[in-house]
């Protein structure tokens, strides 16, 4: 316990540097400024994290990297915590440290989802509690154990946490089902109420986000189901998918995984700790690089990631038994590199310690856009001016955290505004002056395009993103007077 606890604090104090002297990613910009109030659900995800920066914010009453990042950080404390409660008990306690420490130094557990503002966060912690709970009610354990009843309770308490941040958590959640069904010492859990109950539990802590789906004509329903939608057949898909999520999990890692995953499956519900739990990893693993043969959307890689976080204390028991000076190599190794990365990242934002010219130096082009804030644009922003529209929701979330306390309203022009377009609608700004942002794309043809929305739209100032004196990025603008009608 004491190496397990001394592995999460090392980590927890990485992520801390991490987060404070590194910008807000594209994602996080995003969500910080297109969130003003607390609300059932949101666009692209339910509640849990968009609340968790929210709160941070009005805690603290700022809306700085490490305040909006910090909920994130302690859940990742809690998170290795929780991975090493549900290893020792399945595995024993030598295979809950190395489960924590898979799970530290793993470049999108530690640090993508250790740190930053995503719902992946709040999900990984309550999987990782719903699963501890489901091992408890079925009795699933390192020996002999017998299902405790009332932690039913718990487990559709978690469940429901789990689906309050992300949708993808059904994928898990159908595999907890599967496991009652299959393993015969859990079916008998069927004739109870309490397993029951824990579902109905779990659905009516959702239904905040049925509710504002229903009221939003369930546009984020919509938008994630049809991600999975497409035409285009990519027979080859899953190799490259499963490749990607393998270089974000750590390539040494994902291949002892995948080995133990279907080494679980082939043996079945005898040996119901590994059965339960590759039963709730297997969905996600497979089913988004299955989805990828005919999606015509990009997969993302770490959208299977829940899967593999619960094939983790599996890994941990592996990890515990191999040969110790290679394992222990191996740690070593990716503790260094996954730090050496992480610190290299902050003092270049921070100090800018890498020579211009070993950096892409085309404006537009520099890696340094995302991890940067665009604050230096923010003076540049003409009096007068009600709001700032993009065209795109990922700007407009660039822009917006760098207008952070200020009266400039930020909106999106176009098809996909994202949460902007509930926050910050167009037609909510009729007869304001709007700076437009004229990217991507042709300048002139954007500024022919919307002229018959504005009273005037005039040629305005460069935007320029600037990073210890190289300019990342130049953003062309239009300045418009008096919208008439909100574009589509």
């Amino acid at each position: 316990m004491k190496n397990a606890l001394i592995t999460v604090l090392l980590a927890t104090t990485l992520r801390l540097i991490f987060a404070r002297y590194t910008g807000l990613g594209i994602d996080e910009s995003y969500m910080v400024a297109a969130s003003h109030q607390f609300a059932a659900s949101y666009f692209d995800h339910p509640l849990a994290s968009w609340w968790l920066e929210l709160g941070s914010r009005w805690v603290f009453g700022s809306a700085d990297p490490i305040v909006v990042r910090l909920p994130f950080i302690i859940l990742s404390a809690v998170s290795s915590w929780l991975l090493y409660l549900l290893t020792t008990r399945l595995y024993g306690a030598r295979a809950g440290f190395w489960a924590v420490v898979a799970y530290n130094i793993s470049p999108v557990f530690s640090l993508a989802f250790g740190c930053w503002v995503l719902p992946d966060g709040p999900l990984d912690a309550s999987l990782l509690a719903a699963a501890y709970a489901l091992s408890r009610a079925l009795g699933v354990a390192d020996g002999e154990a017998e299902p405790e009843a009332r932690w039913w309770a718990a487990a559709g308490f978690f469940a429901g946490l789990a689906m309050l941040s992300k949708y993808s958590a059904a994928l898990v959640l159908l595999g907890a089902v599967f496991v009652l069904l299959t393993d015969p010492l859990a079916r008998t859990q069927l004739r109870r109420l309490a397993p029951w109950g824990a579902g109905v539990l779990a659905v009516l802590m959702f239904t905040p986000v049925l509710y504002w789906n229903a009221r939003h004509g369930w546009q984020s329903f919509g938008y994630q189901s049809g991600r999975a939608l497409g035409l285009r057949l990519h027979p080859l898909a899953p190799l490259s998918i499963w490749g990607g999520e393998a270089l974000f999990v750590l390539p040494w890692l994902w291949v002892p995984m995948m080995g133990l995953l279907l080494g679980a499956l082939r043996r079945g519900p005898r040996e119901r700790r590994g059965w339960m739990l590759s039963c709730l990893a297997i969905l996600p693993v497979v089913l988004f690089s299955l989805v990828g043969i005919w999606s015509s959307t990009r997969i993302l890689y770490h959208w299977a990631t829940p899967g593999y976080l619960l094939l983790l204390p599996m890994l941990g028991h592996w990890a515990a038994g191999w040969h110790p000076r290679w394992r222990n190599a191996v740690a070593v190794f990716s503790a260094l590199l996954l730090t050496s990365a992480a610190l290299l990242i902050a003092a270049e934002v921070t100090y800018g310690i890498i020579p211009n010219s070993a950096i892409p130096a085309k404006p537009g082009k520099s890696p340094l856009l995302q991890v940067v804030n665009w604050d230096s644009l923010a003076p540049e922003i003409p009096p007068g001016i009600d709001a700032v529209a993009a065209l795109r929701w990922y700007d407009a979330g660039k822009i917006g955290y760098a207008l952070r306390g200020t009266a400039t309203v930020v909106t999106v022009f176009g098809p996909e505004p994202h949460e902007f377009g509930n926050a910050a609608p167009p037609s909510s700004l009729l007869g304001k002056n709007i700076l437009l942002i004229a990217m991507p794309g042709n300048a002139a043809k954007i500024g022919a395009l919307y002229a018959p929305y504005f009273k005037t739209l005039q040629p305005g100032p460069t935007l320029t993103v600037m990073d210890h004196g190289q300019l990342l990025l130049a953003i062309p603008t239009f300045t418009g007077t008096d919208l008439l009608s909100a574009p589509q």
